[in-house]
């Protein structure tokens, strides 16, 4: 656990994505959670000694399996955007996986199958502010990586917890995006750098190389499959493309069988999408994951 600034906190270490918490007087404010159960309890446990009040609650900011499993472990109420929301009412109680690899993390987790879900107690529709005892907390609707996607910011602190908006030294989920948007969203923090700590949901503190890199990921991806449209190309061009996609990411080596078949999933998710959307009938996806 690392901290930012006086009751702001992120970890990258457990299985999943980098989470926060924000530890005021009111209590705790969980940002997303580790996938394994055993995890949730030494995280929740680590943050009992940084004397906040007792009351809990979790932001999803997204509706992610790698972020969402472990969210009943932590046993309080539960705040996402309405997309989210709309996600978990396609799921089962109990997660029984899926016949499609996307390249999440929970894959490689064994134990995540039979966990049971937790959906969002609030919901969101724009924005909402929470006031905990501390400095506002701002909930912002930011819908580039999928529907449902939030940040968290904390003005008076300078930090702003991001989600998959931006990933390190990884591919990003593509399934869900809205390119365009997100690359505006991308715009935006390139100007909030500098004035705020910007929190990856899958890397921690990111740099403004980091959020050129995948801007420009965005925009030559944006390029490509317009090119590939005029041609009338069917979604599995797209793989052609892993190769030299693969290539301009620094990240894990072990990890390059599980980054391929993100790409490969979220290429022909999001390919078909803008251009073939016929081709997704009968499908049901949520936050890079199909149903």
């Amino acid at each position: 656990m690392q901290q930012i600034e006086q009751g702001i906190y992120f970890d990258d270490t457990y299985l999943g994505v980098t989470i926060g918490a924000l530890v005021f007087s009111h209590g705790v404010i969980f940002i997303d959670s580790p996938i394994r159960g055993e995890d949730v309890r030494s995280w929740r446990s680590s943050l009992i000694n940084q004397r906040g009040g007792s009351n809990r609650i979790l932001i999803n900011l997204d509706a992610h399996p790698d972020r969402t499993l472990g969210a009943k472990s932590l046993d309080c109420t539960i705040v996402a955007h309405q997309k989210s929301a709309q996600v978990f009412r396609n799921r089962p109680t109990i997660f029984k996986g899926q016949n499609i690899a996307t390249g999440s993390i929970w894959e490689t987790y064994s134990d995540a199958i039979g966990m049971r879900w937790a959906p969002p107690d609030i919901t969101i529709s724009d924005r909402m502010s929470l006031h905990w005892g501390g400095p506002e907390i701002l909930l912002e609707h930011r819908p580039g990586p999928t529907p449902g996607t939030i940040w968290v910011s904390i003005q008076e602190s300078g930090v702003i917890f991001v989600g998959d908006t931006i990933v390190v030294n990884q591919p990003p989920f593509l399934s869900q995006a809205n390119l365009e948007v997100w690359k505006d969203e991308l715009e935006i923090l390139l100007r909030l750098h500098g004035d705020y700590v910007i929190i990856s949901g899958r890397g921690g503190p990111v740099s403004k190389d980091d959020i050129r890199k995948q801007s420009k990921f965005i925009s030559d991806l944006v390029k490509k499959m317009e090119r590939l449209s005029v041609k009338n190309a069917l979604p599995d061009a797209t793989q052609e493309w892993i190769p030299s996609l693969l290539s301009t990411f620094s990240g894990s080596t072990k990890l390059r069988e599980l980054y391929v078949t993100r790409l490969r999933y979220g290429l022909h998710q999001c390919y078909a999408r803008r251009y073939r959307p016929a081709s997704l009938l009968g499908q049901f996806e949520g936050g890079g994951e199909v149903q």
